[in-house]
């Protein structure tokens, strides 16, 4: 199965780590990465899994609908977009402090559940 993953922050000390991990989890079936990071970043490259990859802007990101979406930005950053991800039928997953105790989305601590 083929999915689109894309990373939100993806060029910050979080993403970047997030990255590693996924590099080491050869069964994940992310096919194809969509790298999107702060107006800053945008024209550059990073590379994953032999592939280089340009980072591209939240916008661009919508556009490609990805099916998955993973915020390693800031909680105003997932604040602003992770609702227009999810009306698209992405699965997000926040790694900020911005839905922690919001009554209708789960927190997930894989320590823990």
């Amino acid at each position: 199965m083929s999915m689109k993953l894309a990373l939100i922050g993806a060029t910050g000390l979080v993403g970047r780590e997030i990255l590693r991990v996924l590099e080491v989890r050869p069964n994940l079936p992310a096919h194809s990465l969509i790298p999107v990071a702060s107006p800053d970043s945008l024209n550059t490259t990073i590379q994953y899994q032999d592939t280089v990859y340009e980072i591209l802007s939240v916008e661009h990101a919508l556009k490609v609908k990805p099916d998955v979406v993973i915020f390693a930005a800031g909680a105003d950053d997932s604040q602003q977009w992770a609702p227009h991800f999810t009306e698209l039928g992405a699965t997000v997953i926040d790694n900020s402090t911005a839905w922690r105790m919001h009554p209708d989305h789960r927190l997930i601590i894989p320590e823990v559940n």
